[in-house]
């Protein structure tokens, strides 16, 4: 009984967590759309990450590629993480619609939701494996380094896969929730985008399990 209740309790927190990486990762998507998608917003989006590695909240892209070092209950953990990231963008792209900005801040994200949306699936796919990779890369390289490198790390990969057009899930959870422009497509879209993260980020766990391991 206890442990079924320690896991309900672990669920919730995963949950929580998840959901407050997808508010802050929605602040980080907001600074780059209300500047005009330049590359100083590419630089500033990276506080999103920054806040979810310093607190240790929970986004998917910076966890997948630990799925080859756990057990199969962390398939449940990051599930639940997925869910608690798309309530997070979705409860912030839609409520800053109502706010004096939300007007400018539809219009850039359809302008960022249209070009992702007719672009074709295999490109979705191959530029979601890129930023997967870069997601991994920032979050690891920042639970190994100790130094300052380890803040360099995470805003660097952010600002390269930002400039580069990669195709971030969670990011664009917020940019189609601020466009309003959900609908069947956009879940098929989304669906290429989750898989591309998960493949890059799962590459870059694998290279340095065994690329990096010593003889």
């Amino acid at each position: 009984m206890k442990n079924k209740e320690k896991k309900k309790d672990n669920s919730w927190k995963i949950l929580l967590r998840a959901i407050l990486s997808g508010v802050v990762i929605s602040i980080g998507g907001t600074i780059f759309l209300m500047l005009n998608r330049t590359e100083l917003g590419a630089f500033l989006f990276g506080i999103g990450l920054f806040m979810v590695v310093v607190n240790g909240y929970n986004l998917y892209t910076g966890k997948i590629g630990y799925v080859i070092d756990n057990k199969l209950n962390y398939l449940w953990e990051l599930f639940l993480t997925l869910v608690g990231n798309l309530i997070g963008t979705i409860s912030c792209g839609y409520l800053l619609l109502v706010t004096r900005y939300g007007d400018k801040l539809n219009e850039v994200a359809k302008a960022a939701a249209d070009a992702k949306l007719n672009d074709n699936l295999l490109s979705i796919f191959v530029l979601s494996i890129f930023c997967g990779m870069l997601m991994f890369l920032a979050v690891d390289l920042y639970k190994r380094l100790t130094d300052v490198g380890r803040y360099f790390a995470v805003f660097l990969c952010v600002t390269v896969f930002i400039i580069c057009g990669f195709e971030h899930c969670v990011a664009n959870m917020y940019y189609f929730s601020a466009a309003n422009a959900w609908d069947l497509k956009t879940v098929l879209y989304l669906l290429v985008m989750i898989l591309g993260n998960s493949v890059g980020g799962i590459l870059i766990a694998l290279g340095n399990k065994y690329g990096l391991k010593k003889d």
